[in-house]
C-alpha cells in the first residue's frame, strides 16, 4: 500500500489511482511511469489514469506492477 493512494477505481486494467490532495498533483507520478516506460494520464488534478493495450499479456503486466509500485512510494 502506497500512503499516496485514497481509491483505487474501475474494472480490470481500466483504472483510475485517486491520490490524496497531500501527495501533489499526479502529472508527477504520470512522468516518473513514463520514464520507466509505463504510458499513464493525469485527470482531474489527483487522479492517475491507465488504460492498457487492448491485448496484453500476463509476462507484460508483471513486468508493469514493480515499476507502478516503485513510483506510488516516491515521496
Amino acid at each position: 500500500p502506497s500512503k499516496h493512494v485514497k481509491e483505487v477505481r474501475g474494472r480490470g486494467l481500466l483504472i483510475g489511482v485517486e491520490l490524496h490532495p497531500a501527495a501533489g498533483a499526479a502529472r508527477r507520478f504520470c512522468e516518473a511511469l513514463k520514464a520507466r516506460g509505463i504510458l499513464a494520464k493525469e485527470t482531474h488534478d489527483h487522479v492517475i489514469r491507465f488504460a492498457p493495450p487492448l491485448v496484453i499479456d500476463k509476462e507484460t503486466i508483471d513486468w508493469a506492477l514493480p515499476k507502478i509500485g516503485e513510483v506510488l512510494q516516491m515521496a
